[in-house]
């Protein structure tokens, strides 16, 4: 059983947000003056240069922060555990159309999530002084 630690792979990151916000990679090329076969090797990529993550976090309207810190199954979580129907009934849920941008809730829900997490962090360093 393998139990090691999943690499801080950022490009990977960076395409799900992208994705999560509904942007193709020539968007976010254009965006922040490159080529679409640049984003594509960015999102290949392990590390990106402080630089190029400040712009992209720009274009995509997130902190660098959240870029790093992006998990995937926290954000699944978020939405299974605040969808709701008043119908039992797939097909209603599928034509729900909300007033707000979803992703940028979800965004917005991670962003709160992190700062209760760093908040956690410095009681406890507090506590530990």
């Amino acid at each position: 059983m393998n139990t090691s630690v999943k690499p801080n792979h950022i490009g990977r990151k960076i395409s799900k947000i992208r994705e999560l916000r509904g942007m193709k990679q020539e968007a976010l090329a254009m965006a922040i003056g490159v080529s679409q076969q640049t984003i594509s090797n960015i999102e290949n990529s392990e590390e990106v240069e402080e630089e190029v993550l400040l712009k992209i976090a720009e274009a995509l309207e997130v902190s660098v922060e959240g870029i790093r810190n992006f998990n995937e199954e926290t954000v699944l979580n978020i939405i299974s555990n605040t969808f709701t129907s008043n119908d039992t009934s797939t097909l209603n849920a599928i034509n729900i159309q909300p007033s707000f941008n979803t992703v940028d809730k979800i965004v917005e829900l991670y962003e709160r999530l992190l700062q209760a997490e760093k908040d956690k962090v410095a009681l406890l360093e507090q506590l530990k002084k």
